[in-house]
């Protein structure tokens, strides 16, 4: 299923809604440095780092077009899969860490209702640190046909903004855009009961195509 939630021209790739904060100033600052560049040495000097910065700013913010996976749990994020982790109530964790050079665009993993949206303040260690339990997240939770969904966005050491896309009470389809951590972090899915896990830790996953579940 195509995503055709503000798409670009087919294959194209577009930037990440929440990023202008970071993105703007460093592209004006490229284009001025560059401009002035003509003139002086000094601000040749400048425009070499300040173009190399704007241009990585354009790669971390990028939002490609997907092709959707059919099944039932997709994952909600790019990375690696860090941990697959039985959890006490007998849903299953799995923990995708995103790395500064990953696609930092979140995604349902299932079609239903966003039945909550809660931001809790906390920490900024590195995701890969067991203290990241403790940062700050925001934690989604999903109505959907199997039941229950809860999703977690994790803030990192470099990421310190998490982007919400929709509010509570949205209807969203499987793989829609649904947030943004800005420089990556992690993403963890809690599976039901009874919902075997496919992937294996150290699996890099594609949000919107790796499927998460085995059926």
């Amino acid at each position: 299923m195509p995503d055709s939630q503000n798409s670009a021209p087919r294959g194209g790739v577009r930037l990440a809604r929440g990023a202008s904060p970071w993105l703007l100033p460093t592209v004006a600052t490229a284009a001025l440095s560059i401009a002035r560049a003509r003139r002086s040495g000094r601000w040749a000097a400048v425009a070499v780092p300040t173009t190399a910065l704007a241009a990585g700013m354009l790669w971390f913010f990028r939002d490609p077009e997907r092709e959707i996976t059919q099944g039932r749990v997709i994952s909600p994020a790019d990375g690696v899969v860090q941990s697959i982790m039985p959890w006490k109530d007998g849903r299953t964790r799995v923990a995708i860490f995103m790395s500064p050079l990953n696609v930092h665009v979140n995604r349902a993993p299932l079609s239903g209702t966003v039945t909550s949206v809660e931001h809790i303040p906390g920490g900024f260690v590195p995701a890969f640190n067991k203290e990241s339990e403790n940062n700050e997240r925001v934690v989604w939770h999903f109505d959907t046909e199997l039941g229950d969904i809860e999703m977690v966005q994790i803030a990192g050491a470099v990421a310190r903004r998490i982007v919400p896309y929709i509010p509570q009470g949205t209807k969203v389809e499987q793989g829609e855009r649904i947030g943004l951590i800005r420089f990556g972090s992690r993403v963890d899915i809690y599976l039901p009961e009874g919902v075997d896990v496919a992937v294996e830790v150290g699996q890099a996953t594609t949000a919107g195509v790796t499927r998460i579940d085995r059926s």
